[in-house]
């Protein structure tokens, strides 16, 4: 289960050729709020007046990429990628919703994620002057098609490893593994396919169609479309390989069985000797001093005999 960060977090990014932080607000900058707390959550609802309505939908984790209007307001919600403190789902998505009206554009993500940061920093180095809000969302989905991209490398990691470890397995931790990875990939490809929706809804937008940048509008879709082909790639490639694996599995496992059944059959042999000569019945040889010697020498003769019939057919 995803945790929201244990810290709150509000910050307020003037566009001057790549975002500056500033220590309070000011027309047309750029609000971002981690975790909101209840302070936090009071100048949104209170002071900027946000629709109630858009925050709760936000704060929902399982919440669809979309694009609403209400009262002048604009509401877009994207899923962007995480890493997860679960070790059983190791890669999440979550909701990050960006509200603008007028002057105010507002972000808001209930979960600690890199993205952010990361996106702040990359417009700094690359001097990026962002001309809108609808030119904001447009960034942010670029930005998080190049975290599923980097995500989905260290998925590829971690099947690699867990095929390594397959090989000679005859447990299922290693298949369970496989399972959970598939998981995060059926998560990435359904929230690929809503973002790819909500872009495809900004880029047919009639009254912003002449002022969209062509360039950009082409990175967003390369970035997508190459995302959402490499998650389904790799989410081919694990359904097959679960599959064959599982019958590996299986055949380690019946090869164990066989050898070990051959081992008992191997060993049976001098215990049925040893049983028939040990019955209390003449047999010729209770009064000769060489009797042991003879059943023991019978006995590996016929093991010997065993394990070479079974190398030559192979059961070993």
């Amino acid at each position: 289960m995803i945790k929201p960060c244990n810290f709150e977090m509000k910050a307020f990014y003037k566009n001057n050729n790549g975002l500056t932080e500033t220590k309070e607000w000011t027309p047309n900058c750029w609000i971002n709020i981690e975790s909101p707390s209840e302070t936090e959550k009071k100048y949104l609802l209170e002071e900027l007046q946000v629709p109630e309505a858009f925050y709760n939908d936000i704060e929902d984790i399982d919440e669809r990429p979309r694009m609403e209007s209400e009262d002048g307001w604009t509401l877009f919600i994207m899923r962007i990628p995480v890493k997860s403190n679960d070790v059983k789902l190791p890669f999440q998505t979550i909701p990050l919703g960006l509200i603008f009206k007028e002057d105010i554009c507002v972000t808001i993500g209930f979960y600690e994620t890199e993205i952010i940061s990361d996106f702040v920093q990359y417009t700094n180095r690359k001097n990026i002057h962002i001309r809108d809000n609808f030119d904001l969302v447009l960034r942010l989905l670029l930005s998080s098609s190049v975290w599923y991209l980097k995500y989905l490398k260290q998925i590829n990691q971690k099947i690699k490893l867990a095929e390594d470890n397959l090989e000679k397995s005859i447990k299922n931790e290693e298949l369970q593994a496989l399972l959970q990875i598939e998981k995060c990939l059926v998560f990435f490809i359904t929230s690929l396919k809503g973002n790819d929706v909500l872009f495809h809804r900004i880029k047919n937008l009639k009254a912003q169609r002449e002022h969209f940048d062509q360039d950009l509008l082409e990175d967003v879709d390369i970035e997508l479309s190459q995302a959402q082909d490499t998650a389904n790639i790799y989410s081919n490639i694990l359904t097959g390989m679960m599959d064959a694996y599982a019958s590996v599995i299986s055949n380690n496992m019946n090869n164990i069985m066989k050898q070990m059944t051959s081992i008992s059959i191997i060993l049976m042999i001098p215990t049925l000797i040893a049983s028939l000569y040990g019955m209390n019945v003449p047999n010729g040889l209770e009064e000769s001093k060489y009797g042991i010697w003879i059943l023991l020498l019978v006995s590996v003769i016929l093991s010997i005999f065993g394990v070479y019939l079974f190398k030559r057919r192979r059961w070993f």
